[in-house]
Formats: C-alpha cells, sequence, structure tokens
C-alpha cells in the first residue's frame, strides 16, 4: 500500500500526519531541511537558543493545549509588551499608554482621535481607511501607518481590512484619555496568557508529535507527478504515494507542478507575502532584556519588532546572560539589503536605543527566511482562491500558512493541519 506524503514537518504537516496515524494509516513526512519544526524550529550559539521565528502559544481549545503540553511544562507570561517611539516607551498597545509622551504630541493624538472620520466598519475597504477611521489620522500615520511599511511591506491604502480581526484594539475615548494621564490597570490584547516551553525552545511543544512521526529530512521536493502519483527529491530519489499533503508555499508549489495554466501562474506569482531577517544577539548581562517584546515605529531603524528569548524561558541563555532576537521585514518583491549591512544597522540603532554597549555582544547573527507572513493586499483572496482550486484539481492537499495563504496563529495552523488529514480520511 502507498504512503500519504506529507511534505513539510512544520506545524501544519506533524498535526496532519499525527491525526492521519490516529486513523491507523501509513504516513511519511518529506522534509526539505536538515531538521525538522520548520519555521517553529530553533539553533544554538554558544549556549544561546533562539526560535527560527518568533512563537507563543494562546491555543483556546484544551486538548491542543494538553498536546502541546504533553512534552513537558509550560510558562504562562501576561502579554505585556513595550512599543518604542522617537525615545519613548510606551506599553502596548500605544493608543491607550500615551501617558509617556510630551503635552503637545498627546494633544495631537486625542485631538486626531476625537475629530476621525465616522465611516461604518462594513463600507471601509482598505487598511488605511480603517485606521484613520479608529485612531485619527495622526496616530494613524505615525504608528500603524509606519509599522505597516516595517512588518508588511506595503503602504496600508494597499491592504484590505478581513485579517485585522481582534488583532488591534479599538480604544474608547475615555480609554485614550484615562491612558494619557496614567498607567492603565487592564492589558488590552487579544489573549490573557502567552504559553511557551520551560525547556527545549518554541518547538518543543510539537515532541508529541515529532516521536510519533516518520521524518525523512534532507528532502527538497522538485517535481510533482499528479498523474503517476509521485514526488521526485533534489537528490535523485523519488516516492509515490497515494495521497499527497502539502504545506509547501503556494507560489513554490506550482512551480514543481507540469503543464500547470497560465492564469494559475499568475494568480500565484501575485501572491503577495513578507520575507526577512532574523537578527539574534546574546549577551554577556543578565540585565538587556527588560520587555518579552516591544515594537519599533522609527522607520530609520530596521528591525519592527525584538523579542526576549532568555525572557521567554531562562532555559535559552546561559546563566547570567540575556538574550534578543529582531524581525527585519520586507516585501516579496522589494530589493533585500545584504545580510552584513542589515545586521551592523540593527546593532547600531539598538545601541542608539541604549539597550546595550558593543562589548556586552557575546553572540551575534543573521539568517534569512524567504517566507515570513502573508501580504492581505486587495486581490489576494482572488489569487488565493485560483491556486487553491487548481490543487484541489489535482487532489493535492494544501495545508498550513503558507499552504492556504492564510494568517495563521501557532494553533490554527495545527488545527488547519488536523482538518487537511480529515478531508484525506474521509476522501479515502
Amino acid at each position: 500500500m502507498k504512503d500519504i506524503i506529507v511534505l513539510g514537518s512544520g506545524i501544519a504537516g506533524l498535526s496532519a500526519a499525527f491525526r492521519l496515524q490516529q486513523n491507523k494509516l501509513p504516513v511519511r513526512i518529506f522534509e526539505k531541511d536538515a531538521d525538522w519544526g520548520g519555521l517553529c524550529g530553533n539553533f544554538t550559539l554558544d549556549g544561546f537558543r533562539f526560535d527560527r521565528f518568533v512563537h507563543f502559544t494562546f491555543a483556546p481549545d484544551p486538548e491542543v493545549q494538553k498536546l502541546f503540553a504533553a512534552s513537558g511544562p509550560l510558562f504562562n507570561h501576561p502579554p505585556v509588551s513595550c512599543n518604542y517611539y522617537h525615545g519613548y516607551w510606551l506599553y502596548h498597545p500605544a493608543q491607550n499608554n500615551l501617558y509617556p509622551l510630551p503635552t503637545e504630541e498627546k494633544v495631537k493624538i486625542i485631538s486626531g482621535f476625537v475629530n476621525r472620520r465616522q465611516i461604518p466598519v462594513e463600507q471601509i475597504t482598505d487598511y488605511a481607511t480603517w485606521l484613520r477611521v479608529q485612531y485619527g489620522d495622526y496616530f494613524a500615520e505615525h504608528f500603524p501607518f509606519a509599522y505597516t511599511r516595517k512588518y508588511w511591506g506595503a503602504e496600508p491604502d494597499e491592504l484590505e481590512t478581513k485579517w485585522v480581526g481582534n488583532r488591534m484594539h479599538s480604544p474608547t475615548l475615555e480609554e485614550v484619555l484615562k491612558g494619557a494621564f496614567e498607567k492603565p490597570s487592564e492589558i488590552f490584547y487579544y489573549t490573557s496568557v502567552m504559553r511557551y516551553p520551560q525547556k527545549g525552545g518554541f518547538r518543543s511543544i510539537l515532541n508529541a508529535l515529532h516521536e510519533k512521526a516518520d521524518i525523512a529530512l534532507n528532502k527538497k521536493a522538485v517535481f510533482i507527478d499528479p498523474k503517476a502519483k509521485q514526488v521526485k527529491f533534489e537528490d535523485g530519489t523519488s516516492a509515490a504515494y497515494e495521497k499527497l499533503i502539502s504545506s509547501l508555499p503556494l507560489p513554490e508549489i506550482v512551480k514543481i507542478l507540469p503543464d500547470v495554466p497560465s492564469a494559475v501562474l499568475t494568480a500565484a506569482k501575485n501572491l503577495r507575502n513578507t520575507c526577512g531577517y532574523q537578527v539574534s544577539l546574546g549577551f554577556n548581562r543578565p540585565d538587556v532584556a527588560k520587555y518579552l517584546w516591544f515594537y519599533i515605529y522609527d522607520e530609520d531603524i530596521p528591525p519592527a519588532r525584538v523579542y526576549s528569548p532568555n525572557l521567554k524561558s531562562p532555559d535559552n541563555a546561559p546563566q547570567g546572560c540575556s538574550s534578543l532576537q529582531a524581525e527585519v521585514f520586507y516585501g516579496n518583491t522589494d530589493k533585500i539589503p545584504p545580510a552584513s549591512e542589515v545586521l551592523q544597522k540593527t546593532v547600531d540603532k539598538l545601541q542608539e536605543m541604549g539597550l546595550f554597549k558593543p562589548e556586552d555582544i557575546v553572540v551575534k547573527d543573521i539568517r534569512f527566511e524567504p517566507y515570513a507572513n502573508i501580504t492581505f493586499d486587495k486581490n489576494i483572496y482572488q489569487n488565493r482562491q485560483t491556486v487553491l482550486d487548481y490543487l484541489n484539481s489535482l487532489h493535492i492537499y494544501s495545508t498550513g500558512r503558507f499552504g492556504k495563504w492564510a494568517y495563521y496563529w501557532t494553533h490554527q495552523a495545527f488545527e488547519d493541519g488536523k482538518k487537511t488529514a480529515e478531508q484525506v480520511i474521509d476522501d479515502k
């Protein structure tokens, strides 16, 4: 009997394989990298552990929580983060924590909020207008407009709004005014807790899945023959399948399929995403990291976000040390600066922010990821559906953040892998 093949050992691929195994079905995962976990993976340098991309889990489903905790205990962090804006530190969300700002700046923000446009949300079609309606012109232009360019690699008016959901807090006038005078006692975040493994980095929440998985590493798929039901790999080997589940990014899988219609190729090419660098720094001091994570709105400072691995878990750094990990994003069609340039500028700017001194650094690393986040431009849904419909016509089951081209949190990618496996089971 032919195996069910899963391409990719990230969280969605592992979840799909786990669900198939629960139903006693033969399944094998093929992973292009030398290690498993995809973007949930990690690496260690001189005793400092860094996640490949930054994650927490706040899965609401008790069964998912139980599975994630099966490999070991988790820390439960309150979602307290900060914002850096022109030399000022404001707790998150900034619109509810204006109290550190100069009076003149607060007046402009509050005045803009009071006089903001009044447009029914259902009539808003672009993110720029949504931001102006929620926060007023001044705050929108100085905070989320700048962050959008840094994080999404796009202008706000290029994006649609369905992806926002509850990710951004829309304050009342009372909240804005109160937060302009004192630190609010309430945390205005979309979840009450951020969970992270006490040992082994974020990937360890998947250990229970990995232990049962049959994974072949260093197996990059270079050709899929849907008629012969065969996958060929870069090392010259091949594997036959009965069913195929793919977590490959949609623009990548169409490149390894034969005779793809031009409309599908065009749709895949027009799907937008961000790519980016992870700048990872280890320090010989225990006190460099002061916030679990923080956002940076200044556009002359490369990172959009900076996380503190040692605050996520002390297991991520040697005793008496601390660490930071900065994310620097670009649009997938942007000209990407050299890694050495980004690393140097990031370190210089973080030093100028007063976070550390040059002699504090004992580990310095930069790595590039071609797929970071999905960019929700106004054509995403049509282009995405065109590609997914074509894959479906070939009986290829696509899953995960980049396989479904969706803004999935960790637990959502896990759940999508499970649902994809159940589709395969139903079809069998």
